[in-house]
């Protein structure tokens, strides 16, 4: 079955929220578990790129509490996301998994290997940052004007995700197309309460804090850093300083793309992560 097909499903936490999540590839090893970029929800996956790593694995995309379809009230921290992330993998019966987190999702990722290291066996952060780094309180005015408006368009995201390349723009192009297929059963919209607590979770993320650096030591699963080389909303540089604080960790940068480089190499990418993943 292809991401297209897949339908919703919902599962209950012991915190009360109805989690929305989408759940294929074939069962039986370790589940790889998706979180979602600022203002992201289910239908922000690129389909290409999640029929890649559910070819031969466990692929769960869902959306996090107020995000989407999932009940509740989105947090204002990257913590509180991080432990409502755990809720939702303990409704599933999960006790270990795999955590690939883009953007956002990134930090929230960090947030739950720190948590419960227990539950994490690998983990691949897209667009990634430390908190504390400095130079991230807040995106660049052009970044946050492209995606941070009450409605987002076309235009905004292209520039948000893609170079200003040829190459950029029609890989751009080619992602819209991809993300908009699906027509019945799409999920909800995501509110401009979760845009606002996302970005002050963001902010505070930011905010210049060079003790808070030392935390990533801590992180001892395998990690696979990834990011585009022209990426103008998480600068590259982050993702290797994120590389530098954790004991085992790697970079990749992949050519001519920005922030949606995992939707423009989505083939290299999830073949990536495989390999990865098997080693």
């Amino acid at each position: 079955m292809k991401y297209l097909e897949v339908q919703t499903s919902t599962v209950e936490g012991t915190n009360g929220v109805s989690y929305a999540y989408r759940r294929l590839g074939p069962r039986g090893r370790r589940p790889l578990v998706l979180l979602q970029h600022f203002r992201g929800n289910l239908e922000n996956w690129d389909p290409e790129l999640i029929d890649a790593l559910a070819a031969s694995r466990d692929v769960i995309a869902f959306d996090n509490v107020g995000v989407g379809a999932t009940t509740g009230t989105t947090p204002h921290t990257f913590a509180q996301m991080a432990d409502d992330a755990i809720v939702f993998v303990e409704a599933l019966g999960l006790d270990s998994i795999d955590v690939l987190g883009f953007s956002i999702g990134s930090f929230i990722a960090q947030e739950i290997a720190l948590t419960r290291p227990s539950l994490v066996a690998k983990l691949i952060l897209a667009s990634t940052a430390p908190q504390g780094a400095p130079g991230m309180h807040g995106w660049a005015p052009d970044i946050i004007g492209a995606i941070g408006e009450p409605t987002t368009d076309a235009k905004g995201m292209l520039h948000a995700f893609f170079t200003n390349s040829p190459a950029g723009r029609a890989a751009g192009e080619q992602f819209l197309g991809r993300i908009f297929t699906r027509t019945a059963g799409r999920d909800e919209e995501t509110t401009w309460h979760t845009r606002n607590a996302q970005y002050d979770a963001v902010v505070k993320w930011g905010t210049p804090n060079f003790v808070m650096l030392q935390r990533l030591a801590a992180i001892q699963q395998p990690v696979f850093i990834a990011n585009g080389d022209d990426d103008r909303m998480i600068l590259p540089w982050y993702s290797h300083l994120t590389a530098s604080l954790i004991p085992d960790a790697f970079v990749k940068l992949y050519p001519e793309s920005a922030h949606g480089f995992l939707y423009q190499h989505a083939q290299e990418f999830g073949a990536d992560v495989h390999d990865f993943l098997d080693s």
